[in-house]
């Protein structure tokens, strides 16, 4: 196979289309460019008649004009072109394409890469119907190159009680990223993935076994999962809580960090079980919050300095909310500040510099009156306004 040069290298991101980190950056193009096609080629040319040249001329092209999903299935399309027609036959050769596994030993941060999608969008495509068995052999194999946390989905839908009688195998695995798989695959809200029709208490008995898991990896999806399930059921996610935190099944340190991972949303939107879950108690604390400038400008910086006193010692947990203009009326948004440990009569003050930009990623800043409000454990103890000010020249 000719060589081919290299146009960026493959880092690992999630997104669900080329846009990427800011102007004139793809991540559609970092992930499958010359360079990457090429890797996938030469892992094909394996397999008995499958032409590599013939791949990249007619998948490179094809690239052009494709977001991130349009282009793992157009790549699979040309990958598809040269398998056999069997989905039997099929399996049996993108399984002699994978590569090596993944790393056994290593506990976190490796996804794999986005090129080894393929079987999992080929098991989907031609044997969710008539080969379901033989599909979920090949999702097992792949997820360990791959996470195939999309493509499980189509059969826990199709096939509920086939798949989840897997998933009660898998969860008891050798490896780590089928064992993640459980739980990752199954979350309600699984970002940029389709629906699930399973009700959502139904994961739990993975999550009680999977909760104790050695490997980060596993772990934060446990806890992204209970998060997940906290704006479902609060009251059974924090039952549950309490009985891993009985059992002490799981380090302690690391339950304590799944925990508090597992209820982040609950604290930021101020849930009363959730804080004082996590020791945050409601209690008598006085505030004084001081903003400077009073007048800031688009672009600028807002600093925040709020002094708390309490009259017992008490753990705290400050968030704030900004609430901004918008040219359609006002909206909302909470950010964190820190947490901390009063002690009787004895004042704390807490700073933030908080960054007025033009590009926030989430909200669109506009002049006009906007105004703080600092929250401690839940509950509203000071708040005080600003007049936003067009940026210089704007």
């Amino acid at each position: 196979m000719a060589a081919r040069s290299t146009q960026r290298s493959e880092t690992m991101a999630r997104g669900p289309d080329g846009s990427g980190g800011g102007a004139g950056f793809s991540l559609a193009d970092q992930l499958f460019n010359d360079q990457t096609l090429g890797d996938l080629a030469a892992e094909y040319a394996r397999l008995d008649g499958f032409d590599p040249e013939r791949f990249l001329d007619t998948c490179l092209p094809g690239l052009a004009g494709r977001g991130l999903l349009e282009r793992l299935d157009w790549i699979a399309d040309c990958i598809e072109a040269q398998l056999p027609r069997g989905f039997p036959a099929m399996a049996e050769a993108l399984e002699a394409a994978m590569p090596a596994p993944l790393d056994p030993t290593r506990e976190d941060d490796d996804f794999g890469r986005f090129i080894h999608a393929v079987p999992g969008i080929l098991a989907v495509r031609h044997g969710l119907e008539e080969h379901q068995d033989r599909a979920l052999d090949l999702l097992h194999r792949a997820t360990q190159r791959f996470s195939m946390e999309f493509y499980i989905r189509p059969f826990l839908n199709r096939w509920p009680e086939e798949t989840l009688a897997r998933l009660d195998d898998w969860v008891r695995d050798d490896n780590y990223h089928v064992r993640r798989l459980v739980s990752e695959g199954t979350r309600p809200r699984l970002p940029w993935a389709r629906n699930i029709t399973l009700a959502p208490e139904v994961p739990l008995r993975f999550l009680d076994a999977l909760h104790a898991d050695p490997t980060r990896y596993v772990t934060r999806s446990v806890a992204n999962h209970m998060n997940d399930l906290s704006k479902i059921m609060p009251e059974r996610v924090l039952a549950h809580l309490e009985r891993w935190r009985a059992a002490g099944a799981q380090n302690a340190a690391e339950l304590d960090w799944m925990i508090r991972h597992a209820l982040r949303t609950a604290v930021k939107r101020g849930e009363r079980g959730a804080l004082d879950f996590l020791g945050f108690r409601a209690g008598a604390v006085r505030a004084r919050l001081a903003l400077s400038p009073e007048t800031p400008r688009i672009g600028e910086a807002l600093e925040i300095a709020v002094t708390l006193e309490a009259e017992e010692a008490m753990p705290v947990m400050v968030d704030y909310r900004l609430r901004f203009a918008r040219p359609s009326g006002e909206a909302e948004k909470v950010f964190k500040l820190r947490s901390a440990r009063l002690a009787p009569g004895v004042p704390v003050t807490l700073r933030k510099v908080h960054r007025l930009k033009a590009d926030a990623s989430t909200f669109r800043l506009h002049a006009g009156a906007h105004r703080v409000t600092v929250q401690v454990n839940g509950q509203d103890v000071a708040q005080a306004g600003f007049m936003l000010q067009p940026p210089l020249g704007g």
